[in-house]
């Protein structure tokens, strides 16, 4: 279920997600919920981003190791219990960041060319 609430996440901002996240019906949502407010709280503390225009570049779910437990059942037999995990990736942009780097490399670029002289 963890992949239809990160479908519905990716690419959207970060205010926007934690509204979509508290409404939608699935058990999967807190935990997404949770781990999108630490890294937003991650990204704010230690890279001085602002949390208003941060934005969700990737989101995705991965398999994780598998949890393996043994169940007495009748007869002296037993029943494995396997219990799956996940693993779960998000990453945050921020806007205002990348196009004012985008901007910088383009005045970069064009005061190279302007420079440079064919002889």
């Amino acid at each position: 279920m963890g992949h239809v609430v990160i479908d519905q996440i990716r690419g959207r901002s970060y205010e926007e997600t934690l509204m979509i996240l508290e409404l939608m019906p699935y058990r999967a949502c807190y935990p997404i919920f949770k781990l999108v407010y630490s890294a937003a709280a991650n990204a704010s503390h230690n890279m001085g981003f602002n949390e208003a225009s941060l934005v969700i570049s990737k989101a995705e779910v991965n398999e994780g190791t598998t949890m393996k437990k043994l169940k007495p059942r009748a007869r002296g037999r037993s029943y494995a219990i396997k219990r799956p995990t996940c693993h779960i990736r998000i990453v945050l942009k921020d806007k205002s960041f990348y196009e004012e780097e985008n901007f910088f490399c383009l005045k970069q670029s064009e005061w190279k060319k302007k420079k440079s002289t064919q002889i």
